[in-house]
């Protein structure tokens, strides 16, 4: 049974594809962190750019409709597993194939 409720369209699938969206754009997010930490209170000013290109390449991930069918086909697969072991699996990092 693949029909979804709302709290996994609004909130299950969602939480995966931030997750994921957060690894695959890892590269931005350390160097917005790096900004961050080396600048304290400028950091609204001082890391704009850093901040820009993360949240571009986050909203990039977020609407991307095969990413989003992504992210549900793996908590279809996890629900299933849960389903059928009764055993939750903590969610593995993603790697990307490079």
């Amino acid at each position: 049974n693949s029909k979804l409720r709302h709290v996994e369209k609004d909130v299950l699938i969602p939480q995966i594809m931030r997750d994921r969206a957060k690894e695959l754009c890892s590269d931005k997010v350390q160097a917005f962190t790096k900004c961050c930490q080396e600048t304290g209170f400028l950091m609204v000013v001082k890391c704009r750019q850093e901040n820009t290109a993360l949240k571009d390449c986050l909203v990039g991930y977020y609407s991307d409709p095969s990413f989003y069918e992504e992210c549900k086909a793996e908590y279809l697969k996890q629900r299933e597993e849960y389903r059928a072991t009764g055993i939750k699996k903590k969610r593995q990092k993603f790697t990307p194939n490079v």
